[in-house]
């Protein structure tokens, strides 16, 4: 026996439609958000990440990021 589809051709374009208009919302949402709104925004989530104890790199990876900034900020000394 086959089974029957959840969810009819015309409901799932329906929803398709539905999302793209909330990202189009989102989108322009996120285009009219003040800099330093987004910046309390992003402050909150690390802050929440590391009060979690949530960890999204190695020590070795942050290392080869402070390594890389250090070589990105001597050139830069070096060039002036």
């Amino acid at each position: 026996m086959k089974a029957k589809p959840r969810i009819t051709k015309t409901q799932a374009r329906a929803w398709t439609r539905r999302w793209k208009l909330v990202n189009k919302a989102e989108r322009q949402e996120l285009r009219t958000t003040p800099i330093e709104a987004k910046f309390r925004q992003l402050a909150t989530m690390m802050h929440t990440a590391r009060v979690l104890g949530w960890k999204t790199s190695t020590d070795a990876e942050t290392q080869a990021v402070r390594d890389r900034w250090i070589r990105l900020k001597r050139a830069i000394l070096d060039a002036g």
